[in-house]
């Protein structure tokens, strides 16, 4: 229900605003902006579902194999002490533990083709145990909420569009350890409401274990990041990437073959799930992405943020962090769009100002929460997403915070 409002309030303020553009400040060519954009978004949608087909089929007749090798098992049971309490309604050992781990470990890694099967595949698996099909259960909430924190450890892409810009940043990686910053509070921020709001204790001995050894071993790693260079930080992010895809596909056959599992059959059985998935979500995806289409080219957001600048005047603050606040606003919308503005922000500003580099904070340290709302909940035709969108814009919300804290502390 709420998206079904957000959806209509996108359309309603840019027709409003774009109706005051025409009659009040003669911007005859706004409401052709607005039908371009719209035309241009559905034709948009169903190319990203089109390209999903590809990538659906590929991981999702591997994960085949690994289920019926034993190895999303193997994985559920590893994790189950934990998880069992994050996501009490999951039996132990369910299968849907393994594929939500793949997908928070392939987003941890940066490795989007990989995490959008494997949590829509998490999605399919927590649908069954739900008990109303067309209600978000609350671990899919759960599950959900924390995907779309956006924890990554490397921004590979980030770091690699601050080399490319016209005046390329002099260390293109230096914000590397603040990102790291930024999403584990956005993160921690998303598990801290949703464990409130769904009643779990947080402060349980093994919830506690397994957040502080996560953390030490992502500190650890952050550590050794930090002692190598742009062309050895691109060198081992592309070789743990890759090599990582790969040992997940090669555990899988080697599982697959030693439970003697018909394994071609097995992957064919999984490719076709994964294009029936990736044309289900293409309605709903086209949906989502003219209602931000409209919402972009209507102009509000230079309008939210000259509103912000005038807010934070009255109050005697510094607002030299507004000119980045437009990445911030449209990385929940858009992916491309936030990209855009982060481009934007570096070749007028420079990629070492205090404004290029807040925004390319804020470009790797959020996700594409209407995107991923469409997608993965589209994918299992839930209806209802009940309180989805209001926790994931307010982890947002503390991503921003935290960023614009951390820019000043590292940058300003």
């Amino acid at each position: 229900m709420a998206l079904n409002y957000i959806w209509m309030a996108f359309f309603l303020l840019a027709f409003v605003l774009a109706f005051i553009k025409w009659a009040f400040l003669g911007d005859a060519e706004i409401f052709k902006l607005l039908i371009d954009g719209i035309f241009k978004s559905a034709n948009d949608g169903f190319d990203i579902s089109l390209k999903l087909v590809g990538i659906m089929s590929l991981f999702l007749g591997f994960m085949k194999i690994g289920e019926k090798a034993g190895a999303i098992n193997f994985l559920s049971r590893l994790v189950a002490p934990f998880f069992s309490r994050l996501f009490p309604e999951v039996p132990k050992n369910h299968p849907a533990t393994g594929h939500m781990m793949m997908n928070f470990s392939a987003n941890l890694l940066g490795l989007d083709n990989a995490a959008t099967p494997f949590g829509i595949k998490a999605m399919e698996s927590l649908q069954e145990l739900n008990p109303d099909k067309n209600t978000a259960s609350n671990a899919q909430l759960m599950f959900l909420i924390l995907h779309a924190s956006g924890l990554t450890l490397i921004p590979v892409s980030v770091m690699a569009m601050r080399a490319s810009v016209k005046v390329p940043a002099a260390n293109p990686t230096d914000i590397f350890v603040p990102c790291m910053i930024v999403t584990f509070a956005a993160t921690m921020a998303a598990l801290f409401i949703v464990s409130l709001r769904q009643k779990i204790r947080l402060f349980q001995q093994v919830i506690l274990a397994w957040i502080g050894g996560i953390s030490v071993l992502i500190a650890a790693l952050v550590w050794y990041l930090t002692t190598l260079d742009q062309g050895s930080l691109e060198r081992f992010s592309s070789t743990l990437s890759s090599g990582i895809i790969l040992l997940i596909f090669l555990v899988f056959l080697l599982g697959g073959w030693r439970k003697k599992v018909n394994m071609f059959d097995a992957f064919v059985e999984g490719a076709k799930g994964g294009f029936e998935i990736a044309v289900r979500i293409i309605p709903y995806l086209i949906a989502m992405l003219v209602a931000i289409s409209v919402l972009r080219n209507s102009g509000v957001f230079g309008y939210i943020t000259e509103g912000f600048r005038h807010f934070f005047t009255m109050l005697g603050m510094n607002t030299d962090f507004v000119e980045a606040l437009p990445t911030a606003f449209m990385k929940p919308l858009s992916g491309a769009g936030a990209r855009g503005m982060m481009v934007d922000a570096m070749n007028t500003h420079g990629a070492d100002s205090f404004i290029g580099r807040l925004s390319s904070i804020f470009q790797g340290t959020s996700d594409t929460t209407f995107y991923v709302v469409a997608v993965y909940f589209g994918a299992v035709s839930i209806k209802n997403t009940r309180y989805a969108i209001p926790v994931m814009l307010l982890a947002d919300l503390a991503g921003v915070i935290t960023a614009i804290a951390v820019g000043y502390l590292f940058f300003h």
